[in-house]
């Protein structure tokens, strides 16, 4: 009787995954190239989220209320190691170009006007010349890179692209301001702000003050000016609005749904407020938490419009954010609100806050569903990945490509590759206050060691982030030939991709290579 209970159960066990492979093979051999949307979220930090991307979930975790990310979350695959930039617009040119930002240039955010370097001034520090218009899809333009978009490439084979809320690639005047220009057919209040000066309606994305606009005022939006509506949710609606027309003429569509929250300013979503301040948490901590569950309504949104459309099967959703969170310690008077232990220091920042992100990807008939995947990939990785999704083959590009594709990862998250290296490069200065590792620093991971090296300071630091995720023990000291080998390579990668490094005011000197400062 045990006996063909077994047989029974190993019986049913193989006709479902002749099934499963049978479905996957059909829609392959349809040959419908799925949809592709990037859900990009401004500022959100890897704790601000009911979603736990820890071995536990943390008192943070469950400040947050994200059941559309939760659904995201069951039904796809969950990225622990996933990394943007720093700041802003160096993930932003490096998620359109696949390049590293030590290889672009772009290494700080961007001004909305042209020529205008951000670096605040410092007393120790030469400001690098970085590219400070950002990307152009046109050559010639001063301090920017060029090179070819990935929604041109999608467009050029065949893909209806849309992008849709913050674009901040580029400088106002440049071409990389206009995401039209940048390669999309569609453009929905994107320009060059870096975010809005409101998220309300009533005041028409405005914040007027003694009669004159503010620079930050989100464009196009007219339509729902004097309403009673919210940012977050009025891109949401036209982006899925832009949709309609590639779903009736059968054409795959590439939908860059690019959120301005949970940037500041802190404008309460109403409609989300009470839960927070029932839980006790204060106003401040209140809007910002209803700022992220609004952004949360905005996916669920997503996926009830893919569900109603019958799209959902056809479709990847990659989510992700731009930088970490703000630090726990304010970083400018009174606007430290996030959190992002238990990781270290937030925005702007090279440890783990500052760049480690909220990841999840869904494609069904191919992830996985509840899957893990702890190999870690960086921002530059999604250009790659998203070209052979879309089965694009030897596209003809201006720039190569720093970023690995992570597809095979999406098949099986239990690949890993510990020889893998990234690189976060940022010489610049952010913000006047101080700060752990805001100025003028740059960092190596390789395997679960990671290099950190301040500029100002002349200084290695080693962390293990396998035993201590919050790189609260520098053990560059008792691990120096390990500290030379990363530094080696580190430098190496350096100088391939002919990253700038600051100079000292003082001296008219550069500051010393990674591999130089082991040597002192």
């Amino acid at each position: 009787m045990q006996k063909k209970h077994i047989l029974t159960c190993c019986l049913s066990f193989f006709f479902l995954t002749f099934l499963t492979e049978q479905a996957t093979h059909a829609q392959a051999k349809k040959g419908e190239r799925p949809n592709i949307i990037v859900f990009l979220v401004d500022d959100m930090g890897w704790q601000d989220t009911s979603v736990p991307f820890w071995k536990q979930v943390t008192e943070l975790n469950k400040k947050y209320h994200t059941p559309n990310m939760e659904r995201l979350a069951r039904e796809g695959m969950k990225f622990t190691n996933a990394y943007a930039m720093p700041v802003c617009t160096p993930t932003r040119v490096s998620l359109i170009t696949g390049v590293n930002a030590a290889h672009h240039r772009v290494t700080h955010w961007t001004s909305p006007n042209q020529n205008t370097n951000t670096d605040y001034p410092d007393t120790t520090l030469q400001s690098v010349d970085w590219n400070i218009n950002g990307f152009s899809p046109v050559p010639n333009i001063p301090h920017t890179f060029y090179g070819t978009s990935l929604p041109a490439v999608l467009s050029q084979h065949g893909y209806y692209t849309v992008h849709s809320g913050k674009a901040h690639f580029g400088s106002a005047g440049t071409p990389g301001s206009d995401p039209i220009q940048v390669g999309f057919h569609v453009n929905i209040a994107g320009n060059e702000i870096g975010h809005p000066a409101s998220y309300l309606g009533q005041t028409n994305f405005d914040r007027v003050a003694n009669g004159k606009s503010n620079r930050n005022a989100v464009q196009g939006l007219e339509a729902y000016h004097g309403k009673d509506v919210f940012l977050t949710d009025v891109i949401t609606t036209e982006a899925l609005k832009a949709l309609k027309k590639p779903i009736s003429e059968k054409k795959p569509f590439f939908l860059h749904l690019s959120h301005y929250a949970i940037h500041i300013p802190l404008d309460a979503d109403k409609r989300f407020m009470d839960r927070y301040l029932k839980a006790g948490l204060d106003s401040t901590e209140a809007k910002y938490a209803s700022l992220i569950e609004g952004m949360d309504k905005s996916l669920g949104d997503v996926l009830q419009f893919l569900d109603d459309q019958k799209l959902a099967d056809n479709t990847v959703i990659i989510f992700m954010s731009d930088n970490g969170g703000l630090s726990t310690t304010p970083a400018r008077g009174g606007e430290a609100w996030t959190h992002n232990l238990p990781l270290k220091a937030g925005k702007g920042s090279v440890y783990e806050g500052g760049i480690r992100e909220p990841m999840l990807v869904r494609w069904p008939g191919m992830v996985k569903p509840k899957s893990v995947a702890e190999q870690y990939v960086i921002v530059e990785d999604f250009y790659p990945t998203i070209l052979d999704i879309a089965g694009i083959k030897k596209p003809k590009l201006i720039q190569k490509l720093d970023g690995i594709s992570f597809l095979p990862q999406l098949k099986n998250a239990s690949l890993t590759n510990a020889e893998r290296q990234l690189v976060w490069h940022h010489p610049n200065r952010w913000i006047p206050a101080e700060g752990p590792n805001i100025h003028f620093a740059s960092a190596f991971r390789k395997g679960d060691w990671k290099l950190i090296y301040d500029y100002r300071k002349g200084k290695l630091e080693l962390y293990n982030l396998k035993t201590d995720i919050g790189e609260h023990f520098d053990v560059a000291a008792s691990n120096p030939k390990l500290v030379k080998q990363l530094a080696q390579s580190f430098t190496k990668q350096l100088k391939t991709w002919n990253a700038q490094l600051p100079v000292f005011k003082k001296t008219g000197k550069q500051v010393a290579w990674p591999d130089e400062v082991v040597g002192q």
